[in-house]
């Protein structure tokens, strides 16, 4: 039999709800991606925190299908932007439709990822499509949108902390897992470098859709 146990939810006046959804959105607001970075480093217990706040995502079946690597040795970031830069010069020069290319023209990127040797942590994330107890394998459910909302948490909360960062999907991206060393059970599904924004740093001057862009009411 399922065990149960009481739960509390917040409770808030109707004006504290109010001050503090705007607050939050406000705060959100302000999030952008990243790609100059300090060296400065970041202490290993921020880090630690940042992980235990993506681990509270929802998840399929309560099965939390993710792992998060933290890669902080300098010889394995250089290493990982080798390897990037390699297959993003080919995305560059020969996978990319032109109309990708165009709309990335707008955002200034290129090929070249230096931030991954310079932003003091990289944080990989793995999907862990399923588990093994033994002999027995154990499916994991809705694997992809678990890992996002996790993933979504885990920016929020670098956000809210004061660092900077920006989420890179090389593509192939298996190359993650054998340097990283991890089973076959777990897939590559998203790089994040993670640091203080440098000095002067800028950023694309982007809109984001209204609310009337985004939302209906029925």
């Amino acid at each position: 039999m399922p065990q149960f146990i009481p739960y509390h939810p917040l409770a808030f006046s109707a004006g504290d709800q109010a001050a503090r959804a705007r607050e939050f959105y406000e705060l959100c607001s302000r999030r952008r991606t990243v790609r100059e970075y300090s060296s400065r480093p970041i202490v290993r217990e921020l880090l630690e925190t940042l992980i235990r706040t993506a681990g509270t995502a929802p998840s399929g079946a309560n099965k939390q299908p993710w792992r998060f690597v933290i890669v902080t040795d300098p010889a394995i970031k250089h290493e990982i932007r080798l390897a990037v830069e390699k297959e993003e010069r080919e995305s560059y020069e020969h996978r990319m439709p032109q109309e990708w290319l165009d709309d990335l023209a707008a955002l200034g990127t290129d090929w070249h990822k230096e931030f991954l040797e310079i932003a003091p942590a990289l944080i990989v994330v793995f999907s862990i499509e399923y588990e093994k107890e033994g002999e027995i394998t154990r499916k994991n459910y809705y694997v992809k949108e678990s890992v996002g909302i996790a993933v979504g948490f885990l920016l929020a909360a670098i956000h809210n902390a004061g660092l900077v960062s920006l989420t890179h999907t090389p593509s192939p991206m298996n190359f993650l897992q054998k340097i990283l060393d991890r089973p076959a059970n777990e897939r590559p599904f998203l790089l994040i470098p993670v640091g203080y924004a440098a000095e002067n740093v800028v950023v694309p001057d982007i809109k984001r859709k209204s609310l009337e862009d985004i939302a209906l009411w029925k």
